[in-house]
């Protein structure tokens, strides 16, 4: 069975972005080269969940071929339905139904990158199978939370905590069933 993975960035104090969806402390981690395991991480996924609003923002400050490589499907979580664009689909009905249904399909694993709405939808189902998360070495104060109350207690195991000379720490754990 497929898994669904998340990789994402966090502040020290559990901030995804700060007021008004400013991404800009995760520049205070950027350095020529590092990419944090991004690419590798992105060769064990064929499939992109990924919230309307995080998508927009990607468009518009890293470009289209973020997700849309040409091989990998990716699936935008919106309120508002849209013809699809390439390998983008504009997803508006039932996610934890269309993420049930590619988990139990064929391929590779299936990356959700956000935003913190998707996430915990996904983690109110008990749907999160690994967790990488980057923690950036700032207190952001206030801003979007990545987990919100709300969702059941889930437990996973530590399968790797990795420094980086930029102070990142990037944990990756797995869920734990019992």
């Amino acid at each position: 069975m497929r898994k669904l993975c998340l990789f994402i960035a966090t502040s020290l104090d559990g901030f995804i972005a700060g007021p008004h969806d400013d991404l800009s402390f995760l520049s205070i981690v950027e350095k020529e080269g590092e990419d944090y395991g991004y690419a590798a991480f992105t060769e064990t996924v064929d499939t992109v969940i990924v919230g309307r609003k995080t998508y927009d923002y990607v468009l518009q400050h890293i470009g289209p071929a973020h997700y849309d490589n040409g091989e990998r499907d990716v699936f935008v979580i919106t309120r508002t339905a849209r013809p699809a664009e390439g390998k983008v689909a504009f997803h508006s009905n039932g996610l934890v139904e269309l993420v049930r249904k590619l988990k139990g399909g064929e391929g590779k694993d299936i990356y959700c990158d956000g935003g913190s709405e998707i996430i915990n939808e996904l983690l109110k189902h008990d749907l999160v199978d690994k967790m990488t998360i980057s923690v950036v070495p700032i207190l952001l104060g206030e801003g979007t939370r990545l987990f919100k109350e709300g969702r059941p207690e889930q437990r996973f195991e530590l399968v790797n905590a990795q420094p980086f000379d930029t102070g990142l720490v990037q944990l990756v754990y797995k869920r734990r069933y019992l």
